[in-house]
């Protein structure tokens, strides 16, 4: 996966040219260390323009990976079979999530970035 959807304040963004697991270990970090983080994100359709968003403890976000090809018949099965197991099966975690490369700064208590 290149290419990562993101659902942010019910609003839908994306990140080219990054990792999926990079990105979720990432936000994970941010919200097990208790920090906020800036993730730069494109929003809008045809020409999107960069966002940033603040990332960390309290903040909901969803990560999507969006796939380089279209999903097969076969990916589309696999989908199906894993979502009608338990959480646990299914990948759920409880923990809090961390950020990725995409990542600009980290923000201090204030609002001040760090660094």
């Amino acid at each position: 996966m290149k290419r990562i959807g993101i659902i942010y304040g019910g609003r839908e963004f994306s990140i080219g040219q990054q990792d999926f697991d990079r990105m979720k270990s990432e936000v994970e970090a941010a919200h097990r260390d208790g920090r906020s983080v800036w993730i730069r994100v494109n929003y809008g359709e045809g020409r999107p323009q960069a966002a940033d968003l603040l990332v960390g403890p309290g903040i909901p976000i969803a990560l999507l990976p969006i796939p380089d090809e279209p999903p097969t018949a076969a990916d589309q099965a696999d989908d199906t079979t894993s979502h009608s197991g338990s959480a646990t099966q299914r990948g759920d975690a409880t923990s809090a999530p961390d950020v990725h490369s995409a990542l600009d700064q980290d923000v201090a208590p204030g609002g001040d970035s760090a660094g």
